[in-house]
């Protein structure tokens, strides 16, 4: 499952509606902590079963494509 991770920012209301219109099942995570120990500094942010961490830009790119 997709890991999600959302501040509910503009950005992450986009990616989270590109997610539901491509039925992509998803667990959404909003612990800023969390985002921080994984390095991130900015949301919305998407992490495949493989483990690859996408910024937005890249995540968009991810969702169109499936």
């Amino acid at each position: 499952m997709v890991k999600f991770y959302s501040t509910h920012c503009p950005k992450c209301t986009i990616l989270e509606k590109k997610m539901k219109a491509k039925n992509i099942n998803y667990m959404e995570i909003n612990d800023v902590q969390t985002m921080r120990d994984l390095g991130l500094r900015a949301a919305p942010a998407l992490q495949t079963e493989d483990g690859t961490l996408m910024n937005f830009g890249e995540a968009i790119k991810w969702v169109e494509a499936q």
